[in-house]
């Protein structure tokens, strides 16, 4: 039986089906990229490039979900201006991180980083409670290292980055759940434009199987809009946590 790729036409199928459940997952409970990335690692994408790929093909999510909250922005704009710079520059260094980091050693770290992303996306409910309980404040300085670190992260690897910004926004940023989504979904489009730039420029994307991502992503981003109300997100969340766990077990393994 012939060996299936990401350059084989049943390889750009399964990631096309991998980016239609990416963007359904993101639309629905977040953790998207839990899904899509080890299909890349496992249609035989190195891990550096999977990486760079699927953060192109995934962030057309973020750029809609932000046109979504374009209502809500105007009252917390002065945000979005001053965290600009912070994320523009921790976005920068996680990308070149990311290009700087030997593949050998990033082998090494996925398995942590899935793992983070995992918990991140376990707790995700009880931060969003959080936030709507929140009492603390912190001064905006905090904010804007809080927003830098999130910004590396985001810029090496991403998952979960979203619900890390909600969380720190809601310590600094007056405002309910959909004011902070709409200050971080611009935000997110700004991340991964600055790290695709680099990863493009470091020629780390592959245009083919970012292509088929991206289509199945697309679609699958308006099928979960029509079907939203059908869904528990609790319950998809909780089915993406567990995969990323195996994931996280699978990773671990391959590294012996």
């Amino acid at each position: 039986m012939p060996q299936v790729t990401a350059d084989t036409p049943l390889g750009l199928i399964l990631l096309a089906l991998a980016g239609f459940f990416a963007s359904g997952v993101n639309s629905f409970a977040g953790g998207g990229t839990l899904v899509s990335f080890p299909v890349l690692i496992g249609l035989g994408i190195g891990d550096l490039q999977a990486n760079a790929t699927n953060s192109m093909a995934l962030w057309p999510g973020s750029l809609s979900s932000a046109f979504g909250y374009k209502e809500r922005l105007g009252a917390i704009k002065s945000h979005l201006v001053s965290l600009a710079a912070a994320t523009v520059l921790g976005a920068t260094l996680g990308a070149y991180l990311l290009v700087q980091t030997p593949a050998s050693t990033f082998r090494i770290v996925i398995p942590f980083l899935i793992l983070l992303a995992t918990c991140v996306l376990a707790a995700q409910s009880k931060i969003k409670s959080w936030i709507l309980k929140r009492t603390v404040a912190i001064p905006p300085w905090c904010g804007w290292g809080f927003q830098f670190l999130i910004s590396v992260y985001g810029g090496y690897f991403g998952a979960g980055m979203g619900i890390m910004m909600l969380a720190a926004m809601s310590l600094f940023v007056e405002g309910d759940l959909h004011d902070l989504n709409a200050l971080k979904n611009p935000l997110a489009v700004l991340i991964n434009v600055v790290a695709m730039s680099w990863f493009l420029a470091k020629g780390l994307v592959l245009l083919l199987p970012c292509l088929a991502l991206m289509f199945g992503a697309v679609v699958g981003g308006y099928v979960a809009a029509r079907f939203s109300l059908r869904v528990s997100p609790d319950r998809l969340r909780s089915i993406v946590v567990i995969y990323g766990l195996v994931m996280t077990l699978w990773f671990f393994v391959r590294l012996r």
